[in-house]
């Protein structure tokens, strides 16, 4: 076992270009460990295709031990072709899902805020993006992505049918709710509750449940609610008028990509998803940036790695405390790209830079303000 004062962290990089943009963030998560006498042990484990070609399982027993005995854990990408080339029930038995899940990861954080220096790389125009700074809280393991009954089945007159269950109880609502609500005292005090409650009684019950929690608990912050569909127009219409927003799984699995391209781009956003405080203080957490495998990219060193940067931010600001230095890690980011440095998916055609070449960038400047 890792000793009391040694932070632990269990690295995944997983599949496709996460192997590339994991490297940049447990290089800056070792230069702020060195800088600043932080006792970290980092613990390299498998998963997703070369750990099925390793041990023949998606999650082999070693990493979840690893994953389990960490303070945290930073995650890189799962999927792609080879991922689905795997058989469904391996696939199946080492999802993403299943970790979040195992865990209680049910609370993920995923912040959006633009850097002046990206306004030409984002699809919005300036006058919309000024003032954009928000995180949406997304419950994570609830609702239609893990509700029963579901499946493919085939009907007696030959049709196939698939089913999936949008579900959620009082308890599963209202703790990601308490998240949101004390996310929002640290900012600016606003929630917007978001579900279709117009169409759909999960929806119904999780403005009730919200609105409840906020009565009960939270009378001196802003609620407001927000049709779903209405959430996705204003995202692209007027974002900086949002400060946290919290909803459900399938909600925030899209409106976060969606606001995810006022940034400029997907490889921008990082991610926590945080599980419950134990007795003893400690939860389960997992950081990773929110884009996918990108196999079309895997292996080019073009991905952006500032979002698995980020969430190494997180990671310091959530599970170690130290809010000074994620701060540090955020300022680096934004000087080294006001001072030019593009990777391909923000550099608007110009001159870019290659994942590691941006890494390099970010701990030039972070070294720095270290100092």
């Amino acid at each position: 076992m890792t000793r009391p004062d040694i932070r632990s962290v269990a690295v995944i990089g997983g599949d496709g270009i996460g192997l590339e943009v994991t490297a940049q963030g447990r290089r800056i998560l070792e230069l702020v460990a060195e800088k600043r006498s932080l006792p970290v042990k980092l613990v390299d484990v498998d998963y997703g295709v070369d750990a099925y070609k390793a041990h023949g399982e998606v999650l082999p027993d070693l990493t979840r031990r690893a994953m389990r005995d960490a303070d945290a854990i930073l995650f890189g990408a799962t999927g792609g072709p080879a991922f689905d080339a795997i058989p469904a029930q391996a696939r199946k038995a080492g999802s993403l899902l299943v970790v979040r899940r195992d865990f209680n990861l049910f609370a993920n954080l995923r912040p959006v805020k633009v850097m002046p220096a990206l306004y030409e790389a984002s699809s919005l125009k300036q006058r919309v993006l000024e003032g954009l700074d928000m995180v949406i809280v997304r419950e994570l393991v609830g609702g239609v992505y893990f509700g029963e009954p579901r499946g493919i089945e085939t009907l007696p007159d030959g049709e196939r049918r698939g089913v999936n269950t949008h579900a959620y109880t009082s308890t599963q609502i209202r703790r990601v709710a308490h998240v949101a609500f004390e996310l929002a005292r640290t900012r600016k005090g606003r929630v917007c509750s978001v579900a279709k409650e117009n169409v759909m009684e999960a929806g119904r019950l999780w403005r009730e449940e919200v609105q409840a929690v906020h009565d009960a608990d939270y009378a001196d912050l802003e609620l407001t609610h927000m049709l779903a569909d209405n959430c996705a127009m204003q995202l692209v219409r007027a974002p900086a008028q949002f400060d946290v927003i919290v909803t459900d799984n399938l909600f925030g699995d899209i409106l976060s990509d969606c606001a995810a391209m006022a940034t400029g781009s997907l490889g921008m956003l990082p991610s926590a998803s945080l599980g419950p405080v134990e007795d003893d203080g400690r939860r389960a957490a997992l950081y990773e940036p929110v884009h996918g495998s990108a196999p079309d990219i895997a292996g080019k060193e073009l991905a952006n790695p500032i979002g698995s940067i980020l969430s190494v931010a997180m990671m310091l600001r959530f599970s170690f405390g130290m809010g000074k230095e994620a701060d540090l890690i955020e300022r680096a980011i934004s000087d080294a790209v006001a001072s030019g440095a593009r990777t391909a998916d923000i550099a608007n055609g110009s001159r870019h830079l290659s994942t590691a070449e941006m890494g390099d960038a970010v701990a030039s400047k972070l070294t720095a303000l270290l100092n």
